[in-house]
């Protein structure tokens, strides 16, 4: 096979991904469709999964929420019946959490972040080994966070989350590479959309001034002085799923310009 070929991610590929149904998820979606994956996505959001399946029609979408131990489960018995098995698992399911100083942040706001973001991509690794252990190209891509590499002030409880994040990849790595599974994190940077647009609004607030002052500021931590968009992020999911990447394991990639700090 010669090198841009092993460029090209294995055809009729299972895929699920946390989270799916917007953002970060939805794009990802999109690119695995566009090489013929069959994918299932998930998402908490009804409205969300709605918009979806008007959108992608041959895709399934299925309203849960990551935080139910026992909706997850259901996702997975959905995922037997309508793929009858699975290759690739985005644990990509996540919320931004508060932004305030620890003193001010609440023990419900705390938990809700640990459990959505670190305790759900925990409950799906759990319920896909069975299955991606049956698959020939399996892989587990965790999305963590430029803030799972980088101290994050404000926002303690999104970084303490996706730094643990990259704990969990580099473990499973470890534990599930001799039955060839490979496990790897995507760290996006400061990545373009309405969410990043409600962190800056959210961060300028805290701050004292102005939207734009704190979108300069923002762009000024970067070394390429610019957002990423999101589907630079889909474009290295879809690579993870190439022969190219076939050795490619245990990893934390970043995909954000060079995030100096934040």
């Amino acid at each position: 096979m010669n090198v841009l070929k092993r460029l090209t991610p294995y055809s009729g590929l299972k895929v699920l991904i946390s989270g799916g149904a917007s953002g970060i998820g939805e794009v990802i979606a999109a690119a695995y469709l566009e090489i013929g994956a069959k994918v299932h996505v998930c998402d908490v959001s009804e409205r969300a999964v709605s918009a979806f399946r008007e959108r992608y029609p041959e895709a399934l979408a299925t309203q849960a929420d990551v935080s139910n131990s026992a909706e997850v489960k259901r996702v997975f018995d959905m995922q037997r019946e309508w793929a009858n098995g699975l290759d690739i698992l985005i644990n990509n399911a996540g919320i931004a959490g508060p932004t305030g100083g620890i003193d001010r942040i609440s023990d419900t706001e705390w938990e809700q972040t640990i459990d959505i973001n670190l305790n759900a991509q925990y409950r799906f690794a759990h319920h896909a080994v069975p299955l991606l252990v049956e698959s020939e190209h399996a892989h587990i891509i965790h999305i963590s966070s430029v803030a799972g590499r980088l101290g994050y002030a404000w926002r303690t409880p999104y970084a303490a989350t996706k730094w643990a994040i990259v704990g969990l990849m580099k473990s499973l790595a470890a534990e599930l590479g001799e039955r060839d599974i490979r496990v790897n994190a995507l760290l996006p940077g400061i990545v373009e959309g309405p969410r990043q647009d409600r962190v800056i609004s959210d961060r300028a607030k805290q701050l004292g001034i102005s939207e734009s002052e704190m979108l300069q500021q923002t762009l000024n931590k970067i070394s390429l002085r610019r957002m990423v968009p999101p589907e630079d992020v889909a474009a290295m999911a879809l690579f993870l799923c190439s022969p190219a990447a076939h050795n490619v394991t245990g990893q934390a990639i970043s995909i954000d310009g060079n995030v100096e700090y934040l």
